[in-house]
C-alpha cells in the first residue's frame, strides 16, 4: 500500500483525464468547477486504499473512487441550494456563481455520470457496485431529510442526531470502502467489515467536525469557527450541553439558539462556555474516540496482512488528530 499524498496525486489525474470539457458549457462548466475546488478528497482515496489492501492493484478502484466523489460533490451542490448557502470551501457556490436552475441541473448530471462510471466493470462487479451505490445514495438523501427536519425541532435527541449524521455523512464512507473492497473482489465477509469500519470511522469524523466547528483554529480549519452556533444548528454539542446543563444555562442555550443577533461574537462565546462548563465537549471527544475505537476494533476482524491494517488504522488516527 502507498501513502495518502499517493492516492491522492494519482484520483486527481483521473478526475482531470476522465472529466473533460464538453458541451454545452453550461452544464458541464459547474460540474468542472465544483470539481476542481478540492476539498480532502476522503472517499475516493479510501476507495483506491481499499482496493490495495486487498488486491494490491488500486487502478481498478479509480473509477469506482471517481463515481464516490461526483456522487458527494452532487450532494453538495444542492445541499448548498437548499441551505442557500454563499460559499463552498471558500468559494461561490454553484448557485451563487451561476443561478438555482443551473446548479439543479449540473448536479443531476453528475447524479447520472456518477452511475455511468460503472459500465466499465464487469457484470457481476457492475451490479454490486450498483446496488450499494443506489442504497447509500437513498439513505444519504434521508440523512438530508433528517437534517432539514431537526431545524425546527427543540427534542432531537443523541440517538436521532446520530442516525441523521449516521446516513448524511458516514453510509458514504462506508461505501467508498465497501466499492473498493468489491472492485478487489474481497470475500463479502471483509466487504462488510470494511464497510463497518468506514461507516463507524465516518460518525466520528462528522462528530470531530462538528467540535472544531466550535473550538477549531480559525487559522486552519478552513471555514469560520462557529458557524454552527450562528445558525443555531442543534449538533452533538448542542444536545448533551441541554442534557447537562442547570435550569439556567439550559434556558440561556435555548434563548441563545433561537436569535440571529448582528454582533456573533458574544453569543459564540457564550455557548462555547457553557459547552465546556456543562462537560458537553469533553463528552463529544469522548465520543470521537468511542467511534474511533469501535472502528479500529472492526480491523481486527480483515482477513488482511498486519501491515495493512496498520496503514488503516494509521489513516484513522491521521483523520481523528485533524485540526482542519
Amino acid at each position: 500500500m502507498q501513502n495518502i499524498s499517493f492516492y491522492h496525486s494519482v484520483f486527481l489525474a483521473h478526475l482531470e483525464q476522465q472529466v473533460p470539457s464538453k458541451q454545452p458549457t453550461s452544464l458541464y462548466d459547474p460540474v468542472h468547477y465544483i470539481l476542481q475546488l478540492g476539498g480532502k478528497r476522503l472517499r475516493p482515496i479510501l476507495t483506491l486504499m481499499t482496493a490495495d489492501a486487498f488486491s494490491n492493484d488500486y487502478k481498478k478502484a479509480l473509477n469506482a473512487a471517481l463515481s464516490i466523489e461526483i456522487f458527494h460533490n452532487f450532494s453538495l451542490v444542492h445541499d448548498d441550494i437548499m441551505d442557500g448557502a454563499p460559499l463552498r470551501r471558500g468559494e461561490a457556490t454553484v448557485h451563487e456563481k451561476w443561478d438555482v436552475n443551473t446548479a439543479i441541473l449540473s448536479g443531476d448530471a453528475m447524479l447520472i455520470m456518477a452511475y455511468q462510471l460503472f459500465e466499465g466493470y464487469e457484470v457481476t462487479t457492475f451490479q454490486a457496485l450498483a446496488k450499494l451505490f443506489s442504497k447509500t445514495a437513498l439513505k444519504v438523501c434521508e440523512g438530508q431529510q433528517y437534517d432539514m427536519d431537526f431545524e425546527t425541532r427543540d427534542d432531537v435527541s443523541v440517538e436521532e442526531y446520530l442516525k441523521m449524521i449516521e446516513y448524511k455523512t458516514a453510509v458514504l464512507v462506508g461505501a467508498a470502502m465497501k466499492m473498493g473492497a468489491i472492485v478487489a473482489q474481497a470475500s463479502k465477509n471483509d466487504q462488510e467489515h470494511i464497510y463497518e469500519f468506514g461507516r463507524l470511522l465516518g460518525i466520528a469524523f462528522q462528530l470531530q467536525d462538528d467540535y472544531l466547528d466550535a473550538f477549531g483554529n480559525p487559522e486552519t480549519f478552513g471555514k469560520q469557527v462557529g458557524g454552527d452556533i450562528i445558525e443555531n444548528k442543534k449538533t452533538y454539542l448542542y444536545i448533551k450541553a441541554i442534557e447537562f446543563s442547570d435550569d439556567d444555562d439550559k434556558l440561556q442555550l435555548e434563548h441563545l439558539f433561537s436569535i440571529n443577533p448582528t454582533d456573533v461574537k458574544d453569543k459564540i462565546d457564550t455557548v462555547k462556555q457553557i459547552f465546556i462548563s456543562s462537560g458537553s465537549a469533553d463528552a463529544t471527544r469522548q465520543e470521537i474516540e468511542n467511534y474511533t475505537q469501535k472502528a479500529f476494533d472492526v480491523l481486527d476482524e480483515l482477513s488482511i496482512p498486519e501491515s495493512k491494517k496498520k496503514v488503516l488504522r494509521d489513516f484513522g488516527h491521521d483523520l481523528m488528530d485533524r485540526r482542519v
